[in-house]
């Protein structure tokens, strides 16, 4: 996986600086330090946009190679893709119509438990991933290669170096045989929507594992009858030295989820990237 650039970790700390400076501009009655920040807010989201821009080039070179960015729409070969549709939506809404720039309106925390509806990778823009991965499950099946991960023939899709991290990842694992015990796969590619939700899963594109499937804890059975809103208990029986090795590879865990999901990884270096330098 490609590392960050310094370019675009500089950009970042410069839109945090705009944002505090603009803060402490602002007065209740001065019509100059509004328009002041104004200026600075439109800026900083010109600035955010390129910047998100750029990452995806970044991390998925392949993809992105002759892509552009005009007027907020990502123009990839004969498709385009809306960056913001500018809709005010609620949590729920995030999750079942992200556009790209919801992808990247959450933190990837690593604190734990997570703090409340804190998702970050749960929202994924269905035409981004389509267009990267496959639009169909006949599409998605063209892109999976065979991947061998301790005994099993995984199913994973080649496309973005999503199938070689995971090899990398069994690489490093297998080094650690304190942790082979929970390494055992209980599904990767597996094209259907998420349980309760109108979207579709990670595993619809062959780009998520769940492992340890004994040893796992999922929000929705450790706290049953309880809606996407509501205050949760958070569990997990995962090693996070197993995270550690998944994280560097590109894979975001479920288990830094809000709503957890502890046998789950995905892979994901757009986020992996992105919160590195926030």
């Amino acid at each position: 996986m490609k590392t960050y650039n310094l370019g675009l970790s500089l950009l970042l700390l410069i839109i945090g600086a705009q944002s505090l400076s603009c803060a402490s501009k602002m007065t209740s009655n001065s019509n100059e330090s509004d328009s002041a920040c104004v200026l600075e807010e439109s800026t900083k989201i010109h600035s955010r946009t390129d910047t998100i821009f750029d990452l995806l080039k970044s991390v998925y070179p392949d993809f992105f190679l002759d892509a552009s960015l005009r007027n907020d729409t990502i123009f990839v070969n004969q498709d385009f893709l809306l960056f913001d549709d500018a809709k005010k939506k609620s949590f729920e809404e995030v999750l079942d119509n992200g556009d790209i720039e919801d992808m990247f309106s959450m933190k990837y925390e690593n604190q734990l438990p997570p703090i409340y509806l804190m998702d970050a990778g749960r929202s994924r823009c269905e035409s981004l991933f389509k267009l990267m991965y496959g639009r169909s499950e006949s599409e998605v099946k063209n892109n999976l290669i065979r991947v061998h991960w301790f005994g099993q023939n995984l199913m994973f899709n080649k496309n973005n170096g999503a199938a070689d991290s995971l090899r990398s990842v069994m690489k490093e694992l297998s080094m650690r045989n304190d942790l082979l015990k929970y390494t055992k796969s209980a599904g990767t590619f597996y094209w259907r929507k998420v349980r309760g939700a109108n979207r579709l899963s990670a595993h619809s594109y062959g780009i998520a594992i769940d492992i340890g499937l004994d040893y796992s804890n999922y929000w929705r059975w450790d706290n049953p009858k309880v809606g996407e809103l509501d205050s949760i208990s958070y569990k997990n029986r995962l090693p996070l030295e197993i995270v550690n090795i998944f994280e560097r590879h590109g894979f975001i865990w479920g288990g830094k989820w809000y709503h957890y999901d502890t046998m789950h990884f995905e892979y994901r270096p757009e986020i992996i990237e992105y919160n590195k330098h926030l």
